[in-house]
């Protein structure tokens, strides 16, 4: 955070100040059954077979069909430059024994004032089922509240999306309410095919508190879901 005390505003050494990009350090975070690193060439292929999944193209905005000229631009540029330009950061979620590629989660829409910031993630089909998803995400969220000292995380599932909701209520986020017609989705056509769907947007929030609160590995307290709400 910013400080307002010491040099006279106008002066050099506070325009300097403000013009600094503050930034997420270049980091990994374990568990104890993954690795959340930063991206690198080997996770191309495996990346692309992951965003090609039908769920992933349902419910993400990814391009689609999903390139290796995609992945590529993401490992090398996209990515990275999340973090760089202080907007967010992105790891590959990979299982520590296998190094095999489970899933990826995304910081974004970062507010270094009121320190907070968004999370998404995606899970490769391989691997649902097994918790990786609720392990990676709480992981980051215990890092971003500890480490980063932060006091807000958000996550945004589409209505339809029960498996993301589940997760978000898995780590311990409270449903703030429903944005209505707030995104888009894709559903399948019977030729096989894509076609754009509105959708309601489930907004959560997740903050240090909550964690806190919590005696078991995940919270088991129920929260408002979308039929609540509706």
């Amino acid at each position: 955070m910013l400080s307002v005390h010491g040099p006279h505003p106008q002066s050099p050494a506070i325009g300097m100040e403000l013009r600094m990009t503050l930034t997420f350090p270049d980091v990994s975070i374990s568990t104890e059954r993954l690795v959340l690193r930063p991206y690198d060439e080997t996770d191309v292929p495996a990346h692309v077979e992951m965003m090609n999944d039908e769920l992933v193209v349902a419910w993400t905005d990814a391009p689609h069909p999903y390139t290796t000229a995609h992945a590529e631009q993401w490992v090398r540029g996209a990515a990275p430059a999340q973090r760089t330009g202080g907007r967010g950061l992105v790891l590959a979620v990979t299982e520590f024994l296998t190094q095999r590629l489970v899933g990826t989660v995304r910081l974004s829409r970062t507010d270094w004032t009121v320190r907070s910031a968004e999370i998404a993630y995606v899970t490769a089909p391989w691997a649902r089922g097994e918790g990786y998803a609720t392990e990676s995400v709480l992981a980051v969220a215990r890092w971003l509240f500890s480490e980063q000292r932060f006091e807000r995380l958000e996550m945004r599932t589409a209505a339809g999306n029960t498996a993301a909701q589940q997760v978000a209520q898995k780590i311990g986020c409270i449903s703030e309410g429903v944005l209505r017609n707030a995104w888009i989705a894709r559903a399948q056509t019977e030729d096989g095919g894509w076609t754009d769907i509105r959708t309601d947007l489930i907004v959560w929030s997740l903050l240090p508190e909550d964690l806190d609160g919590g005696t078991g590995r995940y919270s088991d307290a129920r929260h408002p879901t979308y039929t609540d709400w509706n």
